[in-house]
């Protein structure tokens, strides 16, 4: 038998033509997006210097507004109600923790090392090899706390599970990260920037929770109908948000290195190949498990897209901690940030087209 999905009126499935054509308007406005982005940040380098000066522990403020605007939609439709359920639907969080402690982080690794030290070997100096492979190794051990419930939303995911999906992750990264990633890169003295994992935590899930869960009890006071009827329609009347949000992060992500892009193209490929494989290869060994478990989708998508994307803040705020602003690995894990938007919105769709699978 399959676990009981949360059934919620504005969690149905919307109909198949609908999503097809949500995805292919949201993918042409993502292109035109890292078109811009690049564009913009080639002709008006200072603009987007000066933006991304306006950080605070590796967390840039702008983005992190942005990324605000994406989630805070999907955390009014968090049933603090029914969080009490979700262990009796313990599948998900099995997945998503397996993948992404037990999985991931070696898979990287590995990935890294082969084409690094063997496929792209003629191409690159050693030392810069190396560099790429840490980068990756630290980027494959950081998975995502943010940008997961906006994919969690695009697929109609469990917002409520989602939630305890994403927090139950964060809890063991705080004990697992630094372990990790000291075994992969052989190094001992991994400094675990707490400044950037807390600042991100609190700004990507609790604040925005906080403000969806009061929004929620103002919605639903009153009768249940009504209050039912005020919450959908406030959601839909929100939902743009999300799309604004995502289009205007993706300008300013690819804004940020569009020097970086345009000077070392060879390389920046070279990079993403590894990180195109895992990602892919991550969602579909996560979401075949799912499906083989017989987790219902809304569960299903968000757990297989929580183990492919990635915490890229704290990433690259170790990256740089430990090799520097200008070194290979900090590179490495800025292409994660480049590749990541346009790889999930492909498997979000890969995951609408094959909901019917899951019954």
């Amino acid at each position: 038998m399959r676990e009981d999905p949360a059934r919620t009126p504005e969690m149905a499935p919307p109909p198949e033509a609908g999503i097809g054509l949500f995805e292919k308007w949201l993918s042409v406005w993502v292109g035109l997006a890292i078109l811009a982005g690049i564009g913009l940040g080639t002709l008006a380098p200072g603009l987007f210097e000066a933006l991304a000066a306006l950080e605070y522990a590796s967390v840039n403020l702008p983005v992190a507004v942005l990324i605000w605007a994406m989630v805070y939609p999907m955390m009014v439709n968090v049933d603090f109600a029914s969080l009490k359920h979700v262990g009796d639907r313990p599948k998900g969080l099995v997945i998503t923790l397996a993948v992404n402690w037990l999985v991931k982080p070696f898979t990287m690794a590995l990935l890294a090392v082969v084409f690094f030290e063997t496929v792209f070997a003629p191409f690159i100096d050693p030392a810069d090899a190396q560099q790429y492979i840490a980068g990756l190794i630290i980027l494959g051990a950081a998975p995502c706390t943010a940008m997961v419930f906006v994919w969690s939303q695009l697929t109609k995911g469990d917002a409520t599970y989602t939630l305890v999906q994403v927090s139950v992750n964060d809890l063991v990264m705080v004990f697992a990260f630094a372990p990790i990633v000291a075994l992969l890169l052989g190094v001992t003295d991994i400094a675990v920037p707490w400044e950037t994992l807390l600042l991100s935590v609190g700004l990507y899930v609790v604040v925005p929770l906080a403000a969806g869960m009061a929004t929620r009890q103002l919605l639903l006071r009153g009768g249940r109908e009504e209050g039912a009827a005020r919450l959908a329609d406030f959601t839909a009347r929100i939902k743009p948000a999300s799309v604004i949000g995502l289009v205007a992060t993706v300008v300013l992500l690819f804004g940020f290195q569009g020097e970086t892009i345009l000077a070392q193209p060879l390389v920046i490929a070279m990079i993403a190949v590894p990180l195109l494989l895992q990602s892919y290869g991550i969602f579909l060994a996560a979401y075949g498990a799912a499906w083989l478990w017989k987790v219902p989708f809304n569960v299903a998508a968000p757990c297989a897209l929580i183990g492919t994307s990635n915490f890229f803040e704290l990433a690259v705020a170790v990256a740089i901690s430990l090799f520097g602003l200008n070194s290979g690995a900090a590179l490495a894990t800025v292409v994660g940030v480049l590749v990541e938007v346009p790889v999930m919105l492909s498997l979000v769709a890969l995951a609408n087209r094959t909901r019917g699978a899951f019954g």
